[in-house]
């Protein structure tokens, strides 16, 4: 997709002030860079997005001003309600919502885990309902970053199998009849997701066994990974940041490494902010560390697949 692609020069660092922060700033500016950097996205790309200039969203992230959000933080306090409630977050809206928001508070990742496989089975969504006919085991997705190898591990692995191979990002462009960077430009990333989700949606209903190669952001739309962890077993290609770059770059895309000094850093914080959600895969198969050997790399994968799929060796 995009993620190695729109990475440019940051801005200039919002002045620094030395008077104290307000926490409540200093957490929302944090999540910010964590949005933004899960969704691959530069801080001049959100500026435009949002028609705000890069120096307030920079203060934004930095957490300095933004005296109008601490004044809904006291209105709320006065309340007694959290800023969410106060703001119309979806979950305040039934008490049923409550009820559930209530106990999954505070869980581990692993309670949180178990919790959601078993709410997309009950409501007929969930891997362990997709995989009462053992179709999910055949369904093989690779996810990770562009540059993780899962274009030329994923068609090797396809045809040791025997199973159908797809690069997703392929299929969305023949439904939007463009490229993907026109699909974001002149449509904008909702109709991007639609395309990606209609494109998923056809390989699972056509192919019963498959390695589909995904795109490195579709893990930041929660309904489109939801429908690839239900319905495959997905393997996280990992690898060093420096792999990716480098990787990139030798397919003959110069545009991460001539865009800015701060390229490496930005990627960092892409693959920081995505981790949490590739490490929900079935499998990780770190590709860094077999020093750029495909046929090292794809014999491990090869090995660590077939036993999970209680295949022979």
């Amino acid at each position: 997709m995009k993620d190695l692609a729109i990475l440019e020069v940051a801005p200039e660092a919002p002045a620094i002030d030395d008077s104290p922060r307000h926490p409540f700033l200093v957490a929302l500016g944090e999540r910010v860079r964590t949005l933004r950097s899960r969704r691959g996205m530069t801080r001049k790309a959100v500026a435009l997005a949002a028609d705000v200039s890069e120096r307030h969203l920079a203060n934004l992230e930095y957490g300095t001003g933004n005296a109008s959000i601490l004044v809904l933080l006291q209105v709320a306090q006065a309340l007694q309600c959290s800023l969410t409630e106060l703001l119309g977050d979806v979950t305040t809206s039934s008490p049923e919502w409550l009820l559930i928001r209530e106990l999954l508070e505070h869980r581990n990742e692993a309670d949180l885990r178990r919790a959601r496989i078993a709410i997309g089975g009950l409501l007929g969504g969930g891997a362990s309902a997709s995989a009462e006919d053992g179709s999910r085991h055949a369904r093989i997705a690779l996810i990770g970053l562009r540059g993780a190898g899962k274009s030329t591990l994923g068609q090797r692995l396809a045809d040791d199998l025997g199973y159908a191979f797809i690069e997703l990002s392929r299929e969305i462009e023949k439904f939007a009849g463009c490229s993907i960077d026109e699909i974001h430009a002149l449509y904008g990333t909702p109709a991007y997701r639609r395309y990606e989700r209609r494109a998923l949606e056809e390989a699972i209903q056509i192919y019963p066994e498959v390695v589909i190669a995904t795109p490195g952001g579709l893990v930041s739309d929660a309904a489109n990974f939801n429908l690839l962890l239900s319905h495959c077993t997905t393997i996280w290609l990992q690898a060093d940041a420096a792999d990716h770059m480098g990787r990139v770059a030798a397919q003959g895309d110069m545009r991460p490494m001539a865009a800015s000094r701060e390229a490496m850093e930005d990627l960092k914080r892409i693959l920081a902010g995505r981790s949490a959600f590739y490490s929900k895969a079935d499998m990780h198969f770190n590709t860094s560390a077999y020093r750029d050997n495909v046929d090292d790399a794809f014999v491990a994968l090869r090995a660590q697949v077939r036993e999970q799929l209680g295949l022979p060796a």
